[in-house]
């Protein structure tokens, strides 16, 4: 029997709530969106669903241990205990921005509506949660290792992926920097840089190989996914602008276990390191900062089984 103390609930804000927050009541942001034309009867029933999911997790999350419900938001800042177990209840991106704030801690993953979200990441239903955790408890739970990306800038700070980082402009102005790969380097100026786990190489890193392969005449798409415990990265830039003071030489690849990717910003201001979509928890890109990309250390524990 593992020494566990605590069930740490992860849940998310649904998209009524955030509609409740900006107009300040259900009618109110029902009149809105009518009038807009939006099917208000969508957000209502996804809520609902939620809720609903929300409500018999409560009630069967007794397990002999404590229970703490925590929204997403404050996932960043939360203090895990190795005596945690942790279940993100939501779409797979609440998932993946969990995973690698949990440390080694087993992450549940449970899809609160299957009908609507396809759950690549949220392998247990609602009512599959108790024996989940019972089989965590007990030890013999099935535990997918996924490897993180990590980003460590130069003066300490560091940012880990669950499915891909973005090293960029916050806004829709290029990127400049200066990229090493594989002993080159070049100053480029693009769109910004992505790179991909395993986990996250059927995600944003698949849609811009279809998105190359539309714009080439008589291409194929074909799969650039990786097993989630591969070591290896894989980067893409964006949009990448050859001119007389920047390159598109190296513009895609790899990155090894024991290689790395890096990255130094010419950015005066505007620069930023984001991960797994969420670019409210960055780190500043700017003129000075050097960044190293490689495969992190830990990796998530995602119950699969």
């Amino acid at each position: 029997m593992a020494n566990y103390e605590k069930l740490v609930v992860v849940t998310r804000a649904t998209r009524l709530d955030g509609l409740v927050k900006q107009f300040n009541t259900v009618s109110q942001a029902k009149f809105y969106n009518k009038q807009a034309g939006v099917d208000f009867a969508d957000y209502q029933n996804e809520h609902d669903a939620y809720q609903g999911a929300l409500d018999i997790v409560r009630r069967e999350s007794g397990f002999g241990l404590k229970t703490h419900f925590l929204d997403r938001e404050l996932v960043p800042t939360y203090l895990f205990a190795p005596t945690d177990i942790v279940v993100a209840l939501g779409q797979d991106g609440l998932v993946a921005n969990t995973a690698k704030y949990i440390g080694k801690q087993p992450l549940i993953g449970v899809n609160p509506e299957p009908a609507r979200f396809d759950g690549v990441l949220l392998p247990f239903s609602v009512d599959r949660l108790v024996p989940a955790v019972h089989s965590v408890l007990a030890g013999r739970a099935k535990i997918r290792q996924v490897t993180l990306a990590e980003a460590v800038l130069n003066d300490g700070q560091r940012l880990l992926a669950f499915n891909d980082l973005f090293i960029g402009a916050r806004s829709h102005v290029s990127a400049r920097y200066k990229i090493t790969y594989c002993g080159k380097t070049e100053s480029q100026s693009s769109s910004g840089v992505l790179v991909a786990t395993g986990a996250g190489s059927t995600g944003w890193l698949s849609s811009m190989y279809n998105m190359a392969a539309g714009l080439t005449s008589g291409s194929q798409r074909k799969s650039v996914a990786f097993p989630w415990e591969s070591r290896d990265l894989f980067f893409v830039v964006r949009e990448p602008f050859a001119s007389k003071h920047s390159q598109a030489g190296l513009v895609a690849g790899p990155v090894h276990p024991d290689g790395v990717l890096r990255l130094e910003s010419s950015m005066p201001q505007g620069g930023a390191i984001f991960s797994d979509g969420v670019e409210a928890h960055f780190l500043n890109f700017n003129s000075g900062s050097i960044a190293t990309i490689r495969a992190a250390e830990e990796r998530a524990h995602l119950v699969v089984g």
